[in-house]
């Protein structure tokens, strides 16, 4: 019987609980993926703390890629021997998932199943965020908060593709060295963000913040925007955030506040054809660097939301089934 984590009870990471299950059987429309790497995420942390509450009991995860070992009832885009990876297949965190054909994505030759699973969900949404929420332009001045975190590291890349120029906040020296590595231009710590992103701008603050901390960065980052800028607030991983009066963004300058979602960029399967295809093509030809921050066993769900809640980490975390 394959292995699973399984979530019966909402909390902290001792609720994970690595189980077996019986073996899936793709239904119409359904491919049964063996996984060869499984993607851990924020969301993940959010869904067994209760913050985002599911149904339970559910197996862990969303993200990770694998080969097909059988494709359901009426899938005619995969078969089996095919490499595959997702974004959006619930009860990810196991040996074996039942992957909606749907929402599978073929890996391209070139591109090893780890990088794929590390890739795809925190690559998505870099994509969407500086391609479509706000679509950076040349020249354009960003801050990008966590940028050695896993969407913060692709994310400068990507921003720096479009001819961007990106300040970052990191927490640590050696998260430091990340983002200048991925192409950060000034790196800051966040004790004083928003009077150093007013100096590094002569005044004017930023075209845009891309901020998936949360409630600890939120004011700052209204307080580094432009006039008429872009605060996408895309994650909480300080905490969420409380409720805003919209007055406030009218006092910080008309600002734009959206607070987005990946399903809502991937809605169509031309866009999720279109962005994964970008982000896997450029790891294929060296152009968008993975980093892997940490490989954990399955087994070790637990120890792998310890190291991504307490901020431990840098890059993407995998589990490997």
């Amino acid at each position: 019987m394959p292995m699973a984590i399984a979530v019966r009870t909402t909390g902290g990471p001792d609720v994970l609980e690595h189980t077996d299950i019986e073996t899936p059987v793709p239904g119409s429309g359904q491919l049964l993926v063996d996984v060869d790497a499984a993607g851990v995420n924020f969301i993940d942390t959010y869904h067994r703390s209760g913050l985002y509450p599911l149904d339970l009991p559910f197996i862990a995860g969303l993200e990770g890629a694998g080969t097909v070992r059988e494709a359901g009832p009426d899938v005619s885009t995969f078969r089996a021997g095919d490499r595959v990876a997702w974004a959006a297949a619930p009860g990810s965190y196991a040996e074996q998932v039942l992957v909606p054909a749907a929402v599978a994505v073929a890996v391209p030759d070139g591109v090893n199943s780890e990088a794929a699973a590390a890739l795809l969900l925190q690559g998505l949404t870099a994509h969407y965020l500086a391609t479509s929420v706000y679509p950076v332009a040349e020249g354009d001045q960003v801050l990008v908060h966590a940028a050695a975190g896993g969407v913060g590291l692709l994310l400068t890349q990507v921003i720096r593709a479009r001819g961007g120029r990106v300040i970052a906040t990191v927490s640590t020296p050696e998260k430091e060295r990340l983002a200048i590595e991925a192409g950060a231009e000034a790196v800051l710590g966040y004790d004083d963000f928003p009077e150093r992103v007013r100096e590094l701008t002569k005044g004017q603050g930023v075209a845009a913040v891309y901020d998936g901390v949360g409630r600890s960065t939120f004011d700052g980052s209204l307080e580094a925007v432009a006039v008429r800028g872009t605060v996408a607030l895309y994650g909480a991983a300080s905490g969420p955030v409380p409720p805003v009066d919209p007055q406030r963004l009218n006092s910080a300058g008309s600002i734009f506040l959206t607070r987005p979602t990946l399903v809502h960029y991937v809605a169509k399967r031309e866009e999720l054809e279109w962005r994964a295809g970008d982000i896997l093509d450029a790891v294929r030809d060296g152009a968008l660097n993975v980093h892997i921050g940490g490989r954990y066993a399955l087994a070790d769900a637990q120890r792998a939301h310890y190291d991504l809640e307490a901020r431990r980490t840098t890059g993407k975390l995998l589990l490997l089934p």
